[in-house]
């Protein structure tokens, strides 16, 4: 009997390779670091240690960085009986650089990676039918047979009455083009109960300036139950139905930021902890705000030291930073 867990995220896992030296391009860099990444398995390890409970559903290579990965997963408390290890594809790599500011490039390689692969018949129906939500992202939605079993998972999961969370986690690099990733990332959006995009990511998906108010209505869908936009520092933005008409911001915390990798993933891991716990905070401002100040400090955490998953933040590290110590 497969033991159920409350919050499922579906997607790729993969090893992101990050130089030892911040600020340097990948061609002057003199070493890596080898980190676990891949934005739906970040959030799994972020939600299991804020106490939560989170499965992961995704394909790695049989390789030694799939069994690693895996391995990551269980050490983390992730439930990883939906991971599948493809025989003939590799782990997927990227190489990411670390800009001065901590913000990142990346190179990928995935032609085609183990997550790539994944199909409709591999899928681990029963966890995602007695999740309370589905996590998913975009890059999953690239290629078949992926995109198809993705499909396939969050029909399963709405028919179920699951609640739908997508992070679309714009990737350039990996789509056919910019259009292509846009209307890939559009295809699914009114599916979802729950959207969190980032600043950079309203800008590129309306064409518009992310401070647009206008630009993000366009984004809203009267199935959302909550949208909510990252600004990086200085917070976050939210938007709820509007016949209950609340929206507003939550400021941000300040800290020194070393790698922003795994930052967003933190910050909807913490958001969806919340979530399953009390889904009043959809209807009650105060506690949604609180919800989201508590999600911005596991971001903010996160930033302050490098690779996603080794810097994701407990939450008694979350509780000390909101209460001004460090």
């Amino acid at each position: 009997m497969a033991a159920s867990s409350t919050i499922v995220c579906f997607g790729e896992m993969l090893i992101d390779f990050v130089p030892d030296t911040a600020g340097v391009s990948l061609a002057e860099s003199q070493g890596f670091l080898k980190a676990p990444g891949g934005a739906p398995a970040n959030v799994a390890c972020s939600i299991s240690k804020l106490g939560g409970s989170a499965a992961f559903i995704g394909k790695v290579g049989k390789d030694e960085f799939g069994y690693m990965l895996a391995d990551i997963l269980k050490k983390n408390g992730v439930n990883a009986e939906g991971v599948l290890f493809d025989e003939h594809a590799r782990t997927a790599l990227a190489f990411v650089t670390l800009k001065k500011d901590g913000e990142r490039e990346f190179m990928f390689y995935r032609n085609p990676s183990a997550d790539m692969l994944l199909k409709e018949s591999e899928l681990k129906m029963d966890l995602i039918k007695k999740a309370k939500i589905f996590h998913y992202g975009s890059i999953s939605l690239i290629t078949e047979p992926c995109r198809s079993a993705h499909m396939a998972a969050m029909k399963a999961a709405k028919q179920a009455g699951v609640l739908l969370s997508y992070d679309p986690n714009v990737r350039l690099p990996l789509w056919p083009s910019a259009e292509a990733a846009r209307q890939g990332i559009k295809s699914i959006w009114n599916e979802a109960d729950f959207i969190k995009v980032s600043d950079d990511e309203v800008e590129f998906l309306t064409q518009k300036s992310p401070d647009n108010e206008e630009a993000i209505k366009s984004l809203w869908h009267d199935g959302l139950k909550l949208l909510v936009v990252t600004d990086g520092e200085k917070g976050c933005r939210y938007y709820t139905k509007a016949s209950l008409s609340f929206k507003g911001k939550v400021p941000g915390y300040s800290v020194k930021a070393i790698d922003t990798t795994g930052a967003g993933d933190s910050f909807v891991g913490s958001l969806l902890v919340s979530m399953a716990k009390d889904t009043s905070i959809f209807t009650d401002e105060a506690k949604l705000k609180q919800a989201l100040a508590f999600s911005n400090a596991c971001g903010a955490i996160c930033t302050t030291k490098k690779g996603a998953i080794p810097a994701l933040p407990s939450v008694s590290d979350a509780q000390a930073l909101m209460s001004g110590s460090k």
